[in-house]
Order: structure tokens, then sequence, then C-alpha cells
């Protein structure tokens, strides 16, 4: 089995704590499981992208913890625009 370096653990932490927390919302888990294979196509060089992405990952499930928060709002971008 290949060890992982210390990121790796925190983002794998990471992907385990949304998922327990987001379980009994509907939709979110897929939200989560498609942000997190999105960036896993960042190159494992880019540090500071992926230590960015990681804190902003921390605020995002320290927000999904309290009991007021029911879910993830998420803005899209409509490709119809971007062709005006």
């Amino acid at each position: 089995m290949p060890r992982h370096n210390k990121l790796q653990l925190e983002i794998l932490s990471l992907y385990r704590q949304f998922l327990r927390v987001v379980s009994d919302r509907p939709g979110t888990s897929e939200y989560v499981k498609s942000e997190f294979r999105k960036n896993s196509y960042i190159p494992k060089k880019n540090i500071l992208q992926i230590e960015q992405i990681v804190r902003r990952a921390q605020r995002q499930l320290e927000s999904l913890k309290k009991p007021t928060t029911k879910g993830i709002g998420v803005f899209q971008r409509d490709d119809h625009d971007e062709q005006k």
C-alpha cells in the first residue's frame, strides 16, 4: 500500500469528514464527491493551490457542522451567458 504524505492524509480526512456531515442532507454528498473529484486533477506539485483549496474546504466544513446549516449553496456559471 502506498504511503501518503501529510497533505494527502489531511485531504482524505477532510473527505471523510465531509461525507459524515452531509450524510443526512439530500443531494449534498453528490456535490461533495464531485468537488473532490474535480480538484483531484490539480497537479501534486501545485502545493499552494492545493493548500488554498484545503483551507477553503475546512471553512466550509466548519460551516456545515453548524446545526443551523441546512445544505450547500452553489453558484453555477451559465454557459449560454458566455457566448454573448
